[in-house]
């Protein structure tokens, strides 16, 4: 079970600040009803049906939810993209630059299956679109980058899918490269969820947003460093600000097999999906399947590649059981 986010104490009185200094020590650690006062003014813009379609399966995130967590960081990645477009302008008048290309504010967002990751991307993709300013905010999940199921069941990988090594790291990074180059309609793959494999000659067209969100397993994961100081590049190092959604393990197996038992309902039953084998047994015996690849596959993702990452991030989201933020922690200055 991952250690808990805040310590706990017994027969002591502690104060607040080492109350909150907990394991993450470069972190400054708010409740989520402190953490909801620094939404300031910052409007709702977002409905209730829209919170509904943008929410992945099995995710109870509400308007409430929205009001609570996501306008204050709202705010706050307000306040990162400005400052970083005053630092860009001044970089430039310092060197003497001609005008160039504005590179995209790049956002990364890291954390395990079916912890929320892609709910967090899409509802801070519509609320960073409806900023006064109305920037071009687009999303992009790291799926796409998986190598193909042919290639991974050719390099015996198929076991392992989603592991670091299951990524095309090279077109990853030479896509992150172009991004911040300020190259137009940089392409990256598109994967499909229903045939659980990338899509040969399909594409997502990515054209000089100013907001980028990166979504993924292993985003913030790095690796050995070379002896002889060459230059090794990690996808964070593309980065402006990283997110990790957070929970313990015990809350993350139980979502994962809540959405599994969804999707034996729904999506398995359809005829083209990867998984409708499963569609014609027993839920029993599905569960069974799925509680081994929970144990065998993601849980060990989770604790050997995810998980350690968790420290890298600017921003912490840990969620309670019901599926909620209950602390948030951010990275000091």
């Amino acid at each position: 079970m991952t250690k808990p986010l805040l310590p706990t104490l017994k027969h002591k009185k502690t104060s607040r600040d080492e109350v909150l200094a907990g394991e993450y020590l470069p972190f400054n650690l708010f409740l989520a009803e402190e953490w909801a006062s620094f939404r300031a003014d910052t409007a709702l813009t977002l409905t209730f049906d829209e919170v509904k379609r943008l929410r992945s399966m099995g995710d109870p995130i509400d308007l409430e939810e929205v009001q609570r967590i996501y306008l204050s960081l709202s705010r706050l990645l307000s306040s990162h993209v400005e400052s970083s477009q005053k630092l860009f302008q001044q970089r430039h008048r310092f060197l003497q630059m001609k005008a160039t290309v504005k590179t995209p504010f790049i956002i990364g967002i890291a954390g395990s299956v079916a912890v929320g990751k892609s709910t967090t991307a899409r509802i801070l993709q519509e609320l960073l679109k409806r900023w006064p300013s109305s920037p071009k905010v687009d999303l992009v999940t790291t799926d796409g980058f998986l190598y193909p199921n042919t290639v991974l069941c050719t390099q015996n990988l198929m076991e392992r899918k989603g592991f670091p090594e299951s990524y095309d790291m090279r077109l990853l990074l030479r896509f992150l490269s172009d991004i911040k180059t300020g190259l137009s309609s940089v392409r990256a793959p598109f994967y499909s969820h229903l045939a659980y494999d990338v899509l040969k000659d399909r594409y997502i067209t990515v054209d000089r947003p100013d907001i980028l969100i990166i979504e993924g397993l292993n985003v913030l994961q790095i690796h050995n460093l070379p002896r002889d100081g060459r230059t090794v590049p990690f996808v964070s190092d593309f980065f402006d600000f990283s997110i990790y959604i957070d929970a313990e393990i015990l809350n993350i197996r139980k979502w994962y097999m809540r959405r599994f038992i969804q999707l034996w309902k729904t999506a398995f039953q359809n005829p083209q999906s990867f998984f409708h084998r499963y569609a014609d047994m027993k839920l029993e015996k599905a569960c069974s399947i799925a509680e081994g690849v929970w144990t065998n596959i993601n849980l060990r993702n989770l604790e050997e590649n995810i998980l350690p990452t968790r420290p890298r991030a600017d921003l912490i989201l840990h969620k309670g059981a019901d599926h909620m933020v209950e602390k948030v922690a951010l990275r000091k200055l």
